[in-house]
């Protein structure tokens, strides 16, 4: 039997760890690949901490040196595109209109820079949360409180879908949970939320997500 093509995913923090731990790898799994993850280091003085993209340097290192290895198909990654370093390459040269526009210039010149055809970037948008805004059913479940489900569609109808509820450092997805559900859990209740949501849900309501599932269903 034929080794199975790897694909590694270089994830932002915990949420997204448990978000691919629990729906994302099982879903790569059935498409035909082995799937390994990792939290990016953030390093502190001597010691090694988890989690956070602090800068663009550190994150390129982190990159290039998981592509040293051969036996990698493909690395993608799970960041929040809301509060990216603006060192990064393209958050500089972004163009004016519409989000989506914004995070595929930046994914494109993330491409770029690292230069190897295995790296497909992927920045989520705006922010993770934008993923629990469309389970806001599932998370309302969760709380058993309807109410829940009401705000957050109503954010998404005005904004024109999850993806697109603002990154506004007052109104981001992230800011609005904090102000719907008092002592929400990020770690726990959004992977919960979008895990009972599923991936075709999630590509349903996500556009930007589904291409992304497109494009690594495409190299396997």
């Amino acid at each position: 039997m034929p080794e199975r093509k790897r694909l590694h995913l270089l994830v932002e923090g915990q949420t997204e760890a448990t978000v691919v731990r629990d729906l994302l790898s099982a879903h790569f799994q059935r498409q035909g690949w082995f799937v390994t993850y990792s939290t990016v280091r953030t390093h502190t003085s001597s010691v090694t901490y988890r989690g956070g993209v602090t800068s663009w340097p550190k994150l390129q290192r982190e990159i290039k040196e998981l592509l040293a290895s051969p036996r990698l198909t493909v690395l993608t990654t799970l960041f929040d595109y809301y509060g990216f370093p603006s060192d990064a390459p393209g958050m500089g040269t972004r163009p004016a209109g519409a989000a989506t526009g914004k995070v595929e210039h930046v994914e494109q010149a993330l491409g770029t820079a690292i230069g190897d055809h295995r790296f497909v970037p992927h920045l989520v948008q705006h922010e993770l949360e934008s993923w629990v805004f469309a389970a806001g059913d599932q998370l309302a479940f969760l709380r058993d409180d309807p109410a829940v489900a009401e705000r957050i569609e109503q954010d998404c109808a005005e904004a024109g879908g999850p993806e697109l509820v603002n990154d506004d450092p007052k109104n981001a997805p992230s800011k609005r949970l904090a102000r719907y559900c008092p002592g929400y859990v990020k770690t726990l209740e959004g992977p919960l939320a979008i895990a009972d949501l599923g991936i075709d849900g999630l590509s349903a309501r996500c556009p930007h997500f589904a291409a992304w599932l497109a494009e690594l269903d495409s190299r396997v």
